[in-house]
C-alpha cells in the first residue's frame, strides 16, 4: 500500500544526512535544517536503525539546533521514533529545540509528551539587569507556525470559510428543532455527537455532528466488521446506525454542526478527510502529508465516490491530489460539486 504513496517523493535523504555521534551509552542524532516529507523517511530510518541495533544505546538524543522548519511529515517521523523507542525501553530526548520546532510541538501538545532539555540561552543585554520575575513578565516573541501549504496561509480562503460557516450555522439553526425531535423520537439520547479527530499538523480537536448512531456506538465499534482496506473504518450496513441516522447520513444533514468547527478554524469548508487518532496510529511517514492542509467538510474524497471508496491508498491519493491542485477556484468548484451530489440519491453517503 505504501509503495504508491512513496512515488510522490524523490531524492530521499539518506542516513548520512543525519550524522550520529556517541557519548557513552547515548546516541546523539543531528537533525537536518528542514524536516519535511523529503527528509522524514531518512530521519525515521536513521533513528530506527539505532534502536534496532544489537548493542542499542540507552538513550537517543535528537539535536534540533539547526532545524528551522518542520512540517506534518517530519512530525510524523518524530512521533514514530518516539513510540518505537518507548517499546524498546530506550530514553528519547529532544535537545536544542529551536523556536520554529517548539511552535509545532506547542500546537500539537507534544511539548507535554516529549522529554525536552531546557535551552540555556544568553539573556539579551537590555534585560541582563532585571530580576527573574521581571524577565518573566516581558513579552516573548511568538514564532510563527510553518506554512506547510499555500491554502493554510490564504486569508481569502479563511474569509470564505468564515462567511460560509456563518451561513451554514443559520441553516443549522433553522433545521435544529425538527432534526432534534426526529433523533429523540427514534432513539432517545444526546442530539449531538462529538468525536476526536486530527486536523492540521495532526492537532486533535472535537468534531461535531448530529447523532446518527445509538448512544453506545463507540463501545460497540469492535463488534462491527470493517469493510474497507487500510487505516480507516466503514461498514455499509453498520447496525449501530439508527433509522433517522441513515436519513441524516444520506442527506449529509448529520454534518451540519461541523460549520462550528469551520468557524473556529479547526476545519475548512474544503480540505482533506479528518481522521481519527486510531487511524493515525497506523500511518507511515508519507501519509502524514495529509496534515499539511486543514481538514474539510468536503473535498476530493467526499465528491469522488464518498463512502464507495474502499482503499485507504485511494483516500491518500485523493487528499494529495487536492493539495497539488489547490486554488480558490478549485475550492469553489468542489463546493458546487458537493451541493450537486447532495441531491443525488446515488451519492454513496452512508
Amino acid at each position: 500500500m505504501a509503495t504508491k504513496v512513496h512515488s510522490f517523493m524523490s531524492s530521499q535523504p539518506t542516513e548520512a544526512d543525519f550524522p550520529v555521534t556517541y557519548l557513552n551509552d547515548t546516541a546523539i542524532v543531528q537533525v537536518s535544517m528542514r524536516l519535511s516529507v523529503l527528509e522524514a523517511v531518512g530521519f525515521k530510518q536513521t533513528c530506527q536503525n539505532l534502536i534496532q541495533a544489537d548493542s542499542h544505546p540507552q538513550q537517543v538524543v535528537l539535536d534540533f539546533q539547526n532545524t528551522i522548519f518542520m512540517d506534518s511529515s517530519g512530525l510524523g517521523a518524530l512521533v514514530s521514533n518516539f513510540k518505537y523507542a518507548q517499546q524498546k525501553g530506550i530514553a528519547f530526548t529532544l535537545r536544542n529545540v529551536t523556536p520554529q520546532v517548539m511552535a509545532v510541538l506547542n500546537l500539537t501538545g507534544l511539548d507535554q509528551v516529549f522529554s525536552i532539555e531546557s535551552i540555556n540561552r544568553i539573556e539579551p543585554i537590555e534585560s541582563s539587569g532585571l530580576g527573574d520575575s521581571q524577565r518573566n513578565m516581558m513579552p516573548r516573541k511568538v514564532e510563527p507556525l510553518p506554512q506547510t501549504h499555500p491554502s493554510v496561509a490564504s486569508w481569502m480562503k479563511r474569509l470564505i470559510d468564515i462567511v460560509g460557516s456563518l451561513v451554514g450555522l443559520v441553516i443549522t439553526g433553522v433545521l435544529l428543532i425538527p432534526i432534534a425531535l426526529a433523533i429523540q423520537i427514534d432513539d432517545p439520547g444526546p442530539i449531538f455527537f462529538s468525536q476526536i479527530r486530527c486536523g492540521w499538523m495532526g492537532k486533535r480537536f472535537s468534531i461535531w455532528k448530529f447523532r446518527s448512531m445509538c448512544v453506545d456506538a463507540e463501545a460497540k465499534k469492535s463488534q462491527v466488521k470493517n469493510q474497507v482496506e487500510g487505516a480507516f473504518f466503514k461498514n455499509d450496513n453498520d447496525p449501530r446506525i439508527t433509522r433517522i441516522g441513515r436519513f441524516l447520513r444520506r442527506t449529509s444533514l448529520d454534518e451540519l454542526p461541523q460549520f462550528w468547527n469551520v468557524l473556529k478554524g479547526e476545519m475548512s469548508l474544503v480540505g482533506t478527510r479528518p481522521p481519527t487518532p486510531d487511524e493515525v496510529e497506523r500511518y507511515e511517514v508519507p501519509e502524514w502529508q495529509r496534515f499539511d492542509v486543514k481538514p474539510g467538510m468536503t473535498g476530493e474524497w467526499q465528491v469522488n465516490g464518498r463512502s464507495t471508496v474502499r482503499s485507504f491508498e485511494d483516500v491518500i491519493r485523493l487528499d494529495l491530489q487536492y493539495q497539488k491542485n489547490w486554488t480558490l477556484l478549485y475550492d469553489l468548484r468542489l463546493i458546487l460539486k458537493t451541493i450537486t451530489i447532495l441531491f443525488n440519491k446515488n451519492s454513496g453517503a452512508v
